[in-house]
């Protein structure tokens, strides 16, 4: 066609486009919606995404660098920007043979006999100064309400390196040693206000008066205390004496005309220091000029995440694929509706001279104008609508953005999206439109063709080749998984829309066995198919996103709850101290009464203590180590050796010995072997079989895994303490084996490797205990007040969490997939009122018919709504055919991206299983069509006009 053509078909699509305001709103809706989306999530991503001087200010401020001692007489090899701990370190001490003296460069040994301040000083270029970064510990301060968790740390907000890293959003710099700055977060957890004042636990005579609100903009989500240095830290009494010298991580601020290069960074590596330089970073070598990435190219191969970041690639662009596929089968009816409409127009088109190319370029031109109208619409709206919301954005996500970011390409990207989603929704309308006769055109009259068998044909295959290339492509795990994956589930949906007019057409015949309303509906959808058929997979489109999206988040949900391991049996109420500190348990006495105090009905109290071997594990202490182990010909040989094997024999060994492919879920808070009476055989572990109690008592191990048991023993091995030898060389500790007397007593839930016995039996074994906590098992679970109560009395003991109630597994997935289900259901609601539309509008003469002949209203009520039924039923029962593909093939992906050697049959089962949610399902079969039908019979009109008949 040429261009002048092409001006006045785009004319004719505007100018129908200003008539039909309330279709052509719907279009540019459906465009726009997910344009909206897009646009937001790009943005967003943008913006989100640091540059890499944004990225140096959160790290160091306004510093020229960050440096950190990673270990002493090490070296290091680290990426330009060490990062989330992008850097290996070598010890010489750990690398030594057996016996032999370790090896230092002589860095190593200047790093081990030098301070690492002092080295520091003396490598950075003269007149460097180094602050201290003084992060303390972990601890509680006053609130309004008790006590707060909160994190610690020191820093001299009035000096600007700290700007861009640590910012004061409010307030003023704390300006003395009785001044402190928080963050929100601990002021909304504190319930306190600027002025307002606080003292830190074990320091209750040294209050702070709150004189600043302080953020970190790469985590706004942090509870920490900050004040001036000196004045905290060092008076702790688990960091008691501690000062700024003994740091080991500083900001370093270089004189004029010095800098840190690549070579300085290097140099500070072979010393044992991390260095983040801002000239660097800013700056980077090349990738052949880093040891670290040489070194990780090695040891990775051809192995490391590649597999993993395939999946997720799988899946995001089967989502997007399926989305805008979606968008287009929603968006066909609504052309349809204008192509019928516009009937004796383009039929005067044609009947003037026009071509059938000109009648499919005007209705291409609608898609053409409307979808770019809806992606310039969704577009405004998804930049405007980040800019509002960017402050609640950040917030969300915990970070604030680096800058508000427009990429002129991705929005370009995002226009063209709308404008080929609008034309690809007009081309079967415009091809159906440049076909129809032009008599038939002029005078109103249909001209009706059966189904086209080739068609048909055509459609059949490529649902079944379109099945087949996802479901075998999502299992080769061949690099084109994506490509496979999303192409067979848009192939084969394709199909189906192809095949639709065939099976409306069978589904006519089930008109024989309907009554009078259902029959004319089901009629009346057969003899135009034109019509029905676009409808219908519309339907189709919403109904199989909605299956897909559900019968996915079931098997994922599944996955979870088979891999859930509880802490208990059901409603088990659980008190610990874990692996807290000696003080910790001292109050532990204090911490029953408490609980028994706030929750009533608990039933008989079970006390559980820790079994070690020689020394003390609290407050750092050294001690030996416990491990219950299998039978020796039941263990995995890479895991019971004493020298270090191969990595490809590693490999090999767990690919293929089933002893190596064993899935070990569950894990006790109070560790593998465990002390107490025959109530925590109950409590604890569910056990409630005498026989089990009585060998308890009588001195014998409780063994809940049978893999552990075997001819009335269990295996205990346990090591003396971790000593020092010469050279700082920690020394091998041995390890020791014996089999005690067990019996077995299948627990309530999953228990491997774990074993309980009496604290009589363990001090005869030449074991200690100590106390642990204790554990409850009341006829109900508390209610989630009783709980409430329970931790705020706890609260004012200690700061951590010590109690818990065995719940079981809560899912979400519920409600994500019945809200999905329910945006599905409005979706095809409305695919199938656009379809009620059009055949009201066809139907029209024969609505006048049955009023002619005396119809009462109500059966001109009742065909619209068996009409709009009609079409819902049909694209309800294809839509959950078509959506099951998508969902299975992508939990077949992720089952090869979690084949790793050593997995068990039984957890690759879980990674790949499918779930059907088929109440969800036949809810969505049932409930919609039914809707459909009531609110299309409640919204039609009863009165009707007559029409002259044309021609």
């Amino acid at each position: 066609m040429k261009p002048g053509a092409w001006r006045l078909a785009l004319r004719i699509a505007r100018r129908d486009a200003l008539r039909a305001k309330g279709r052509s709103a719907l279009v540019i809706a459906m465009v726009a919606l997910p344009v909206l989306g897009v646009t937001g999530a790009d943005v967003i991503f943008r913006s989100a995404t640091l540059e890499p001087a944004e990225s140096v200010a959160r790290t160091m401020g306004r510093a020229d660098g960050q440096l950190e001692m990673a270990e002493r007489g090490a070296s290091v090899k680290q990426a330009p920007d060490p990062g989330d701990h992008s850097y290996m370190v070598f010890n010489p001490k750990y690398e030594a043979k057996d016996g032999a003296a370790p090896q230092y460069t002589p860095a190593q040994q200047r790093s081990r006999d030098t301070e690492p301040a002092q080295l520091a000083q003396q490598l950075l270029p003269p007149g460097s100064t180094l602050v201290p970064e003084s992060q303390g510990p972990d601890t509680a301060a006053s609130s309004a309400e008790g006590l707060l968790s909160t994190r610690t740390s020191e820093a001299d907000l009035t000096d600007p390196v700290w700007h861009g890293r640590l910012d004061v959003v409010e307030g003023s710099a704390p300006a003395n040693d009785q001044q402190a700055a928080v963050t929100r977060e601990f002021l909304n957890r504190s319930g306190l206000r600027i002025g307002d004042r606080t003292t830190v636990r074990g320091l209750e005579s040294s209050p702070f008066t709150i004189t600043a609100v302080v953020e970190y903009p790469g985590d706004l989500k942090g509870t920490e205390l900050i004040t001036r240095p000196g004045t905290l830290i060092g008076k702790l009494p688990e960091t008691s004496g501690r000062d700024s010298a003994s740091a080991t991580r500083w900001l370093v601020k270089l004189p004029a005309g010095a800098t840190l290069d690549w070579a300085k960074v290097t140099e500070l590596n072979g010393y044992g220091f991390v260095l983040a330089s801002r000239s660097v970073i800013l700056d980077p070598p090349a990738r052949a000029d880093v040891p670290y990435y040489v070194e990780m190219d090695r040891v990775r191969g051809d192995s490391g995440t590649a597999l993993l970041d395939r999946t997720y690639v799988v899946i995001l662009a089967t989502v997007v694929g399926m989305a805008l596929l979606e968008i287009v089968l929603l968006a066909g009816p609504a052309f349809a509706v204008g192509a019928r409409r516009s009937r004796r127009q383009l039929g005067l088109l044609a009947a003037a001279g026009g071509d059938r190319a000109n009648v499919r370029a005007v209705v291409l031109g609608g898609g053409g104008v409307l979808g770019l109208t809806g992606a310039a619409i969704g577009l405004g709206l998804g930049v405007a609508l980040v800019a509002l919301l960017r402050t609640r954005a950040e917030e969300y996500s915990g970070a604030r953005f680096g800058h508000f970011n427009l990429q002129p390409l991705d929005l370009l990207g995002v226009l063209l999206v709308g404008l080929v989603t609008g034309l690809l929704a007009a081309i079967v309308p415009a091809v159906q439109a440049s076909r129809q006769d032009v008599v038939s055109a002029l005078t109103g009259r249909d001209s009706l063709k059966p189904p086209s068998r080739k068609l048909a044909l055509l459609g059949l295959l490529m649902l079944v080749a379109g099945a087949a290339l996802a479901l075998v492509g999502a299992t080769s795990g061949f690099s084109s998984r994506t490509l496979a994956v999303l192409g067979g589930s848009l192939i084969a949906e394709l199909g189906m829309v192809a095949l639709t007019p065939y099976l409306v057409g069978l589904f006519g015949r089930l008109g024989r066995w309907l009554s009078l309303g259902p029959r004319l509906a089901l009629r009346d959808s057969v003899r135009h198919r034109g019509r029905t058929a676009p409808a219908v997979a519309a339907v189709m489109a919403a109904v199989a996103g909605s299956v897909a999206v559900n019968v996915y988040i079931a098997s994922y949900d599944d996955e979870y709850r088979r891999e859930y391991v509880a802490a208990g049996p059901p409603g088990a109420v659980i008190l610990g101290t874990g692996y807290g500190t000696s003080a910790e348990a001292k109050l532990l006495p204090q911490m029953r009464d408490t609980v028994e105090r706030s929750i009533s009905a608990l039933g008989p109290r079970a006390d559980v203590s820790h079994v070690d071997y020689k020394g003390d594990c609290q407050d750092g202490g050294s001690c030996g180590y416990i491990q219950v182990m299998p039978p020796k010909e039941r263990r995995c040989p890479v895991f019971d050796r004493d020298t270090p094997a191969d990595p490809g024999e590693i490999k090999r060994v767990m690919s293929t010995d089933p002893r190596c492919q064993v899935h070990e879920r569950g894990d006790s808070r109070y560790g593998d072997l465990t002390a107490g009476d025959a109530t925590l055989l109950r409590n604890l572990y569910g056990v409630t079989d005498p026989a089990a109690g009585q060998a308890l008592t009588a001195g014998k191990a409780v063994v809940f895994d049978p893999r552990y048991f075997k001819d009335g023993k269990v295996v205990l091995r346990y090591s003396e303490p971790t000593t020092t030898g010469a050279g700082g060389i920690p020394a091998k500790p041995k390890n020791i084996e014996t089999a005690i007397d067990a019996v077995l007593a299948p627990s309530a839930m999953p228990a491997p490797g774990q074993v309980m016995m009496t604290p009589d039996t363990a001090t005869r074994l030449g074991f200690t205990t100590r106390p642990a906590g204790s554990v409850w098992l009341p006829g109900a679970a508390p209610s989630d007040g009783d709980q409430q109560k329970a931790d705020g009395a706890l609260a004012k003991l200690t700061d951590r969490t010590v109690l818990s109630v065995e719940r079981g597994y809560h899912s979400k997935a519920g409600i994500i997939g019945l809200g999905l289900a329910g945006f599905a259901g409005l979706v095809a609601l409305g695919a199938a009122g656009i379809a009620t539309g059009l055949a009201a509008a066809d139907s029209q003469r024969d609505l006048t018919t049955l009023a002619a002949v005396g119809a009462e209203p109500r059966i001109r009520r009742s065909l619209s709504g068996f009409q709009c039924g009609v079409i819902a039923a049909m694209g309800t029962l294809l839509g959950a055919v078509c959506g099951l593909l998508p969902a299975v093939a992508l939990r077949k992906v992720q089952g090869v991206a979690a084949d790793y050697p050593g997995i068990s049959p039984e957890e690759l089962a879980d990674k790949s299983s499918v779930v059907l949610p088929w109440p969800t399902i036949a809810a969505t079969i049932v409930v919609l069509p039914l809707l459909a039908a009531g609110l299309a019979a409640l919204l039609t009109r009863s009165r009707i006009s007559l029409l002259r008949r044309t021609g």
